[in-house]
């Protein structure tokens, strides 16, 4: 391990690797990464994997698009095949109140520039005719949203940023953070000190106490998500579905296995990772019920991650005002996989020319919960 850092980035999932790639793009050496664990252990291996672009912000909208951007090239670019589809996003509405909504969403998505449309009940079923759309007002469709293998995307970043030169330390964890005067000075592990003026908190699940190792109090919390994986069938689904007003996502993969995955009522707050028998008494019969084909299907297994939540549900991405170089990428609210690529360059703009240049950022900084906020509404 090195004992002198240009940068160190605290966090071994999507964020923090991709962090480390673009910053190795830009030619900054010694970066170092640490992971408490291994590769794609917290949220990253443990998301639906869905890449979307329709949102409720613009300022999600612009990075998931730039982020599609960089997954469409991902693999002459990282050097790995990642199970990217652009299969679609179909987005159901059940109510003139969500039909209303999405109508507005659509509007700003397209001005931002977007290929979405509206759909009637008729059109999903001609598109979609192995659904049961009892109740379906309509939807919007998205052709250029899609879908990847979060694990293998991560793996990549990982293997890439070590080829090209990057320290990654994985089952070594971040213990303190030392200042003075202001400014970053090193970082204390488990393995050993290293000495270092910049740090970036990517830490996910962790956000919050990372933050308060070097004194920055950021309003996340992580609270338990549960999800599940079924049989491989044959490929019927290319899309990934969701319904807010009934809670649910759910996509096939590559592989034949459907992922899908709700927002509890009462969601667990913190890194508590078990999940229950609940969450299947409420995600099979929703299921069943709407896709009739998975009437038969087995359940192979369940699990659970952490969203780290953000007050308004968009990422925080900014520069502490309190403590100089300490830079912090986190709150994605259970869509940090999808926005990792643009994420990822827009950080390493900030370390390498003090700003974003790709796109203006500014808006998700720390400093907006000081004033009314706008939330994010597209998340289950």
């Amino acid at each position: 391990m090195i004992s002198e850092a240009s940068v160190v980035i605290i966090g071994g999932g999507i964020i923090g690797t991709s962090i480390a790639f673009n910053l190795a793009k830009f030619g900054v050496k010694n970066v170092s990464v640490f992971e408490k664990s291994y590769i794609s252990s917290g949220s990253t291996g443990r998301c639906g994997g869905g890449i979307r672009q329709q949102w409720t912000s613009p300022m999600n909208v612009r990075l998931a698009m730039r982020s599609v951007e960089l997954f469409e090239r991902f693999k002459s670019d990282v050097g790995m095949d990642i199970e990217y589809i652009e299969g679609g996003y179909l987005l159901l509405a059940y109510t003139d109140k969500e039909i209303e909504e999405f109508k507005r969403n659509v509007k700003m998505q397209r001005e931002e520039g977007l290929n979405v449309e509206l759909l009637t009940n008729r059109q999903i079923a001609k598109k979609f005719p192995f659904m049961n759309l009892e109740g379906v007002k309509g939807g919007t469709w998205c052709p250029t949203d899609g879908h990847a293998n979060p694990q293998i995307a991560n793996i990549a970043y990982a293997m890439a940023i070590k080829r090209m030169g990057v320290e990654l330390n994985t089952h070594t964890s971040v213990e303190s953070i030392d200042t003075q005067n202001g400014k970053i000075i090193g970082v204390q592990t488990s393995k050993g000190y290293v000495k270092t003026n910049v740090v970036v908190n990517a830490a996910g699940g962790f956000s919050h106490e990372i933050g308060l190792m070097a004194g920055v109090d950021i309003p996340t919390y992580s609270e338990r998500h549960q999800i599940l994986v079924t049989e491989s069938v044959n490929h019927i689904l290319d899309p990934m579905v969701i319904s807010f007003q009934n809670n649910y996502y759910v996509r096939q993969t590559m592989h034949g296995s459907f992922v899908m995955g709700q927002s509890d009522k009462n969601p667990a707050k913190g890194n508590d990772l078990g999940h229950t028998v609940e969450f299947l008494e409420e995600m099979a019969p929703k299921m069943v019920h709407d896709f009739p084909f998975m009437k038969h299907l087995h359940i192979v297994r369940q699990w659970s991650g952490a969203y780290n939540v953000s007050p308004d549900a968009q990422p925080i991405i900014d520069e502490a005002r309190n403590v100089s170089r300490y830079i912090f990428a986190v709150g994605f609210s259970g869509h940090g996989f999808m926005l990792a690529p643009a994420v990822g360059e827009a950080v390493a703009e900030m370390i390498v020319y003090g700003r974003s240049k790709t796109m203006n950022i500014s808006n998700l900084g720390i400093s907006r919960f000081e004033n009314k906020i706008e939330k994010e509404h597209n998340v289950v």
